[in-house]
């Protein structure tokens, strides 16, 4: 999967375009700006975008053309990110030291979520704040007669249940 996200984030041209996702957008206009954490964050335009709104940012994917793609928007935008190149197993952070974690398109497989979100939501400070938007199950019949996008296995999609259970 590295190399499929290396390939595709090395052209030129943002993949998903250097503007925010909406709800990403909406749901920040009611936070107070805080430390916050983009996973799979890919060429940086959400995390861009929320340090452009006095946000301290960090980041990680393991696509490193992601990465050079991200500082590039950044320094463009003329704000800073902490973007690491890193497997979402290798991120650590100190539990209570985030004020929101956004999950804009995380599609990791459902056994690694398990393992791992327990963890990610003892990063938040007792009062912090989820963003999330991911493609849900119901995608995979949606997606036979459509063409739309998204992943095609259903252990990296959603459920309502799979988000509270995980």
């Amino acid at each position: 999967m590295q190399s499929f996200w290396n390939e595709r984030y090395a052209q030129e041209a943002y993949v998903y375009g250097e503007s925010p996702n909406e709800w990403l957008r909406e749901c920040m206009n009611g936070l107070h700006a805080g430390k916050i954490l983009f996973p799979a964050e890919g060429e940086g335009r959400n995390a861009v975008y929320a340090a452009q709104c006095g946000w301290e940012v960090e980041a990680f994917d393991y696509s490193e053309s992601g990465k050079i793609k991200a500082d590039l928007l950044a320094r463009k935008n003329g704000v800073q990110i902490h973007y690491k190149v890193a497997d979402a197993n290798e991120v650590h952070y100190p539990d209570g030291s985030l004020d929101a974690i956004a999950f804009i398109f995380t599609h990791f497989p459902s056994t690694l979520r398990r393992q791992l979100f327990p963890d990610w939501i003892k990063w938040l400070k007792p009062e912090g704040s989820i963003i999330f938007e991911c493609f849900s199950v119901s995608q995979l019949d949606y997606q036979k007669d459509h063409q739309s996008g998204g992943p095609k296995d259903a252990h990296l999609l959603y459920s309502l249940d799979t988000i509270r259970d995980e």
